[in-house]
């Protein structure tokens, strides 16, 4: 896929809201505003995308999260607002768990609060809006931390790794779900083809507004390759940093330590 010309590299202070460069300071306003457009139907619109397959995705990166059953467990979700993980968090951890969800968008939390109101799970669920660059949350506070498709959408991704580390406890796992590189020959031509087509239309088509897709599309061909976000993760602090590919790398799992 050739990117156009828009997408040159950012000087200091720029950064890419998709292909097109933005300034560094303009690109939480514009990821918030396509978040507040796709809130209402966001999960449903991950079902149509995915076929399905996110919910496997999230399965995965739940069960390596292994929240304790037999003791307090607190765990941190980053951009969960409609609260997909969290729900399957608190589900798996049991009563002991408490899970934070918190996202900047205040549309998608109040989604993730009155699904959980439904599934009467609200009493292990806090619901935080806040940015994940600036976590308002004490130190060494958290067993674990989980971001599923979020961090491609934070300006300043180094900020958010830092503040991950800082609120787990040292032993606390830092996991990390993301759309990644396709490593398979003809797999990346279709998936390709997929995204910027397909993708565009059925959010159009559900949501009135296919633009919004369009960039989550292209930020995720933004995004830094497994390798390299792995040493950023390594940069922040955390150790035994590695990752894990699933379905033919279309996305995968980053994890890393406190230790």
């Amino acid at each position: 896929m050739v990117e156009p010309s828009s997408s040159a590299p950012p000087v200091e202070d720029d950064t890419h809201f998709g292909y097109t460069t933005v300034r560094l300071g303009q690109k939480q306003a514009l990821v918030d505003d396509v978040f507040h457009k796709v809130a209402d139907r966001y999960d449903l619109m991950n079902d149509l995308m995915s076929a399905g397959l996110h919910r496997i995705w999230k399965d995965v990166l739940v069960a390596m999260v292994k929240p304790a059953r037999n003791r307090p467990f607190r765990h941190l979700d980053v951009a969960g607002g409609t609260g997909d993980v969290a729900f399957r968090v608190a589900e798996a951890g049991g009563p002991l768990t408490q899970v934070t969800v918190l996202d900047i968008n205040g549309d998608m939390l109040r989604v993730g609060q009155q699904r959980a109101e439904r599934l009467e799970i609200a009493q292990q669920l806090t619901f935080v809006e806040a940015n994940a660059e600036e976590l308002p949350l004490p130190d060494n506070s958290f067993d674990a931390y989980t971001i599923a498709f979020g961090i491609r959408n934070v300006p300043r991704v180094d900020k958010a790794l830092a503040e991950a580390y800082r609120v787990l406890k040292r032993g606390g796992r830092f996991l990390c779900l993301e759309f990644s590189l396709v490593d398979l020959p003809g797999l990346d031509r279709i998936y390709d083809a997929y995204s910027f087509t397909a993708i565009p239309a059925i959010g159009k088509a559900v949501t009135g507004d296919g633009q919004p897709y369009r960039y989550l599309v292209e930020s995720i061909r933004k995004f830094p390759q497994p390798e390299q976000f792995k040493d950023m993760i390594e940069d922040a602090g955390f150790k035994r940093a590695s990752y894990t590919r699933l379905t033919g790398g279309v996305v995968a799992i980053h994890s890393g330590w406190k230790l």
